[in-house]
């Protein structure tokens, strides 16, 4: 098909936004309440639709038919921070009636002038989301979509069946995508089931392991630096880098040290940082461990990573725990439940303090079981970093083929 049979329309005149309802925390009830719907909310949007959270509210707040979810919807975060706006999820055939709340809005098809795959294929694109964060509207800490912005921007588009066929080789190609990320996610819990095989559940501890305070095995907590990034220095790590539980070494600043505050913020194999203050709760006391040849395979040598203010360094003193293990153990569920245990809140902020982090206990199985441990997760690793690199191939694609459909040329 040729890129002349194509015509340019504005997105108003083949979908409508509509807003969703309005209700109080206070009135959301119970799952299945008797006269209850599902209600759906930002949470929940994610690449695909999540419903591992969702919310229920009296039917009596849907004012209107149309604002029940109907298979083929776009789900639009429009009420958000400011580099989530306008963020996306497709709606399936979903099994009872369900609503959306009111810092989210549908963009609906016109079904006889648009194919919904091909819409949202589009709204979701890259350049059309960059727009749409551009779009929204500063209130406080929230950016609003202007969706009347929205509606007048220009939308090309081929007739019905070239729409669904452009659709079903995105569609295609996604998949692809999701299967790799699903094979990360499950990567990603394998390492914390191997953990509970072989040391137990640490909430209870049944194989009695002895205990210690993270206090006594660790030979000095430091705060990161406060001073700001520039054009040169010494490349820091922030919490960026740190929260997602390994060393994430994109984005990386350069912070200005003197001689004395490098030596004393290096990090060395082993170090753990800890993220010690956040907006976020599950953020806070989150850890990863610095390992000095992955930090080397940035373009900067191993040797002359510092660490930025909002982290916090542990340096193991003792001989019997293995970083990986201490790592994977506060990551678990009770890690994280004596981690958010000993946070406090300021002005909005999370935050935990060296004293409170050296009072977590620990359990402490023999260090040959730890390493064992290690070594598992080190070859667990190596799989995901092949993983990731497939990935960053699929994305690459897709973002081509995103470009290319959207121009006729796919």
């Amino acid at each position: 098909m040729t890129k002349d049979e194509w015509k340019t329309v504005a997105l108003g005149d083949v979908a409508e936004f509509v807003r969703g309802i309005n209700f109080k925390p206070d009135d959301v009830v119970p799952t299945r309440t008797p006269g209850s719907v599902a209600c759906m909310r930002t949470k929940n949007v994610q690449a695909e639709l999540d419903l591992s959270d969702v919310w229920s509210v009296g039917e009596q707040f849907v004012r209107r038919e149309d604002q029940f979810l109907q298979a083929g919807d776009v789900l639009v975060s429009s009420a958000n921070s400011w580099n989530l706006v306008g963020k996306c999820c497709w709606i399936p055939e979903l099994t009872g009636r369900t609503s959306f709340g009111g810092f989210v809005s549908v963009l609906r098809p016109q079904r006889a002038k648009v194919e919904p795959r091909f819409l949202f294929r589009w709204f979701s694109s890259d350049r059309i989301q960059t727009t749409l964060r551009s779009f929204g509207q500063q209130t406080t800490n929230i950016s609003n979509l202007n969706t009347d912005r929205c509606l007048k921007l220009p939308l090309p588009l081929p007739p019905l069946a070239e729409q669904r066929r452009i659709a079903e080789v995105l569609d295609r190609a996604e998949a692809l995508r999701a299967k790799r990320r699903a094979a990360l996610a499950q990567l990603d819990s394998l390492t914390q089931s191997l953990f509970l095989d072989l040391f137990g559940d640490p909430a209870t501890n049944p194989k009695g392991w002895p205990m210690k305070t993270l206090g006594d095995l660790v030979a000095e907590f430091r705060y990161g630096s406060s001073n700001k990034s520039a054009n040169q220095g010494k490349p820091a790590l922030r919490i960026p880098n740190v929260a997602g539980g390994t060393i994430d070494l994109t984005n990386l600043k350069l912070v200005p040290v003197d001689a004395a505050e490098f030596e004393r913020l290096r990090l060395c194999d082993g170090d753990l940082l800890f993220v010690r203050t956040n907006g976020n709760p599950d953020f806070v006391g989150r850890c990863a461990v610095f390992d000095s040849k992955a930090a080397a395979t940035s373009g900067f040598a191993g040797n002359e990573f510092i660490f930025a203010s909002y982290l916090i360094r542990a340096r193991l003193a003792a001989t019997n725990i293995a970083s990986v293990f201490l790592r994977e153990y506060l990551l678990g569920d009770e890690g994280r439940r004596q981690l958010r245990s000993r946070s406090k809140t300021s002005a909005g902020q999370f935050n935990i303090n060296t004293e409170s982090l050296g009072a977590i206990p620990v359990p402490l199985p023999p260090i040959t079981l730890q390493r064992e441990f290690a070594r598992r997760v080190t070859a667990v690793e190596a799989l995901k970093t092949a993983h990731r690199a497939s990935l960053a191939e699929l994305d690459a694609l897709f973002a081509t083929l995103q470009h290319r459909a959207f121009r006729g040329e796919l």
